[in-house]
């Protein structure tokens, strides 16, 4: 239960964190946590108990089995807001904990034939990160709105998604996943210090290609470059790996045996 002066409610002040579950193994558990971590110490919120997570998610999936891929999302608030002093937290109560486990939707259209996608204008220039790390942008929060807009605002423009950009004209990433581009034989990617969440999928992918002796690049990309790559995927835990076939109205190339092998390569993922 989610009392109503929970600030994980109110305020959206809190973390949490969405893992695929395949065959009844929790996919990448460990960078999971390791970044559920990180956002906390970014929120100035208790090192969550580690232990403690990792047990509730295998006891959740041993007591959920499905012959389904599933997800699952753990989460926790700052705590109870007082009543008498609304900007504090209740010392009377701790954080707030909430685990659930479903089925997940199939995803298996989108990563055959692919999505649309547009660009869009995040207001911010790729400095804004170092400048203000207040501003949590690195951190994996329950403030999701701004997210559920973007993804709205790409609707509204015909669109399946929208890739954030800087206003210095870098790549920043989707409502929801990490941009991963093929340019000139290198995977690319932007580097997580520009501001966006690091991508637990994205880490997972590029461990599987460079065991594989393939080019891997963490840094800045720009609009025209993504615009002129050889091929652009947005990667998440649930959804994968999904080529992008059309990129502000203009064709981009979709290569399906390298979809299923990235893909190949994230079902295959362990702890």
């Amino acid at each position: 239960m989610v009392l109503s002066t929970d600030r994980g409610f109110q305020r959206g002040d809190g973390i949490f964190e969405t893992l695929s579950v395949v065959g009844g193994k929790p996919q990448a558990l460990d960078l999971h946590l390791n970044r559920f971590e990180t956002s906390a110490a970014a929120l100035a919120m208790p090192k969550p108990d580690r232990e403690s997570w990792h047990s509730m998610v295998l006891r959740a999936i041993d007591e959920n089995p499905s012959d389904q891929a599933q997800y699952l999302k753990f989460m926790v608030s700052r705590g109870q807001e007082s009543v008498d002093r609304p900007a504090t937290v209740d010392a009377n109560f701790g954080p707030t904990a909430i685990l659930y486990i479903a089925d997940a939707a199939s995803y298996e259209t989108a990563r055959a034939s692919g999505i649309s996608a547009v660009f869009l204008d995040s207001g911010r220039d790729s400095g804004a990160a170092a400048r203000a790390p207040w501003l949590l942008l690195g951190a994996k929060t329950l403030s999701y709105a701004v997210n559920m807009a973007i993804a709205r605002a790409a609707g509204a423009r015909g669109a399946d998604e929208a890739i954030l950009t800087t206003t210095d004209g870098y790549v920043l990433e989707a409502s929801s996943s990490t941009v991963v581009a093929l340019i000139d034989g290198v995977y690319c990617t932007p580097d997580a210090s520009i501001g966006i969440l690091p991508g637990t999928s994205q880490v997972s992918l590029f461990e599987g290609l460079d065991a594989r002796g393939e080019k891997t690049r963490r840094g800045l990309i720009t609009q025209d470059e993504l615009r002129a790559a050889d091929g652009v995927w947005l990667v998440s835990s649930v959804r994968m790996a999904v080529p992008v076939h059309t990129l502000d109205g203009s064709a981009l190339p979709v290569n399906p045996e390298l979809t299923v092998m990235l893909n190949d390569m994230l079902l295959a993922r362990e702890n």
